[in-house]
């Protein structure tokens, strides 16, 4: 399974909405809290690129040498039409500055000093240790998960709905009285997670490991390939 420390970086690294958090300022102000960029340094900081009126930008600018507070909070939302679509939250907080110079007109770019990282998502909540996040690296398909997973949805809902054969007495009951849908919820290199659902309030999720980590999109297709196959024999 993927560590807490490299979800972590997937999320951040993501295209998952975001919102820079700063004791003080106001919530009507959120919609200028939402950074444009986001990436990691070699040091595990965090960079976000906001617009030069943000009030976290005059905050950070005015702060000078005081340390000013803050939380980066990501939301992860999947990309299929699901229930209980939140699939996790990350939260990095630290210490925040201003960069000058990388940024273009209009936009200015702040350093989250890392200091304490956590991840609620669909593996579990946990905390991680910095040096784990700053040495971690993104899952390898975090940029073309969303393309991907609805895909799948779009494109092999009979192949998908084989999946429930590999599940047992659990999915064989409930077959019998009413089909349930099966809806690609999450991928990475180690394997693909669907929900199961019978309606919207009876769901269960299932995970389908891959035989071995998927580097590229070819090894994926074969992966994806070896797992359809399995499911249909």
């Amino acid at each position: 399974m993927p560590s807490a420390a490299e979800r972590t970086r997937t999320l951040v690294q993501s295209t998952c909405s975001a919102v820079l958090l700063v004791p003080g300022l106001p919530a009507s102000a959120w919609d200028r809290l939402m950074p444009t960029a986001r990436n990691v340094g070699p040091d595990g900081d965090v960079f976000v690129e906001l617009p030069a009126d943000s009030p976290a930008v005059r905050a950070a600018t005015h702060a000078e040498a005081d340390e000013l507070a803050a939380v980066l909070e990501i939301t992860d939302v999947a990309p299929v039409s699901v229930p209980h679509r939140i699939r996790g939250r990350a939260r990095i907080s630290g210490w925040l500055t201003t960069v000058p110079g990388l940024s273009g007109p209009g936009r200015t770019t702040l350093r989250l000093e890392t200091d304490e990282v956590c991840v609620d998502d669909l593996w579990g909540a946990e905390t991680v240790v910095p040096e784990d996040f700053r040495d971690a690296t993104p899952d390898p398909f975090a940029g073309h998960e969303t393309e991907l997973l609805q895909h799948l949805h779009a494109g092999h809902g009979e192949q998908l709905d084989l999946l429930c054969a590999m599940l047992g007495e659990r999915t064989a009951r409930r077959r019998a009285a009413h089909r349930p849908s099966v809806v690609p919820l999450a991928l990475d290199r180690f394997g693909l997670r669907v929900r199961v659902c019978e309606d919207r309030h009876r769901c269960f999720d299932a995970r389908f490991e891959f035989p071995g980590p998927v580097r590229d999109i070819t090894g994926l297709r074969h992966a994806m390939h070896t797992l359809f196959e399995a499911a249909a024999h």
